[in-house]
């Protein structure tokens, strides 16, 4: 079985990654475990017309919640069932009303909630929920080397989506302060305490955008939508990383050196 190759913690092992992702992640997909759960589920899925027969189902539920990033959930199945049942029109949903984003994406995407279209039966939806599976295994796989490539891995795939999907620029603020891996990328490139998570919502928005303006110039996240922003923000989440990684023992000019050889 093919492992994601990640030399070490640094901005030059995240270069490498970027250099090689395609020929690893194809590398990667052939893997032949993944490849039966894909196939298990493209051939599955458009039996299970309700919440209740896809959590009934390990291996396709297995794909599912792997494809948003819950794939720890697994055994929560009356739990998934509840997020799934309930949908994502209602504000009184459990989706929307848990601060994790993830789940009401998922809820959204497969439509099992009260008037939602189910979108199971769709070959188009079982591909891109397939796709989704496969790059976010991948990203789990990067993850075990080193935890910080996981997360630089999914900002770089999901935030050019949220800079131009439509709202305001609070509930695009919102979105990834209710979305971990993103959370994570964010509070490092913009140096803040993961504690801050403690404080009132509205204060932590208020924190999240002056700080943004700070750095980046701008707290509008439509400026994410434009390759090089994002890359900055990653970049800067890589090497605060390393920075925090390399321990009190090391003068800052030992630390200045080895982030110019990255």
């Amino acid at each position: 079985m093919f492992q994601p190759i990640v030399p070490d913690a640094g901005l030059a092992s995240w270069r490498f990654l970027q250099r090689t992702y395609d020929t690893q992640f194809e590398a990667f997909s052939k893997n032949t475990i993944l490849q039966r759960d894909a196939d298990y589920f493209r051939e599955n899925i458009a039996s299970a017309t309700t919440a209740e027969e896809l959590v009934g189902d390990s291996r396709l539920l297995t794909v599912a919640l792997g494809a948003f990033g819950l794939q720890d959930d697994v055994a929560n199945r009356y739990f998934i069932q509840k997020v799934l049942e309930d949908g994502a029109t209602n504000e009184d949903a459990l989706a929307m009303r848990l601060s994790d984003t993830r789940y009401r994406e998922m809820s959204e995407a497969f439509g099992f909630g009260p008037g939602e279209f189910v979108k199971t039966g769709l070959s188009t939806f079982t591909e891109a929920i397939i796709d989704r599976f496969q790059t976010n295994s991948f990203e789990v796989a990067a993850g075990q080397q080193n935890d910080a490539m996981r997360a630089a891995l999914y900002a770089q795939r999901q935030l050019g989506d949220i800079a131009t999907m439509s709202g305001s620029t609070d509930t695009k603020w919102f979105t990834i302060m209710g979305d971990p891996p993103l959370r994570q990328v964010f509070e490092k490139a913009l140096n803040l305490p993961s504690s801050i998570g403690q404080i009132d919502i509205d204060q932590q928005l208020g924190i999240f955008k002056d700080r943004a303006i700070s750095v980046f110039g701008s707290d509008d996240l439509a400026q994410f939508s434009q390759e090089d922003a994002r890359d900055d923000v990653i970049t800067k989440y890589i090497l605060r990383n390393q920075i925090d990684s390399f321990g009190s023992g090391q003068s800052s000019t030992s630390i200045a050196l080895t982030l110019l050889q990255s």
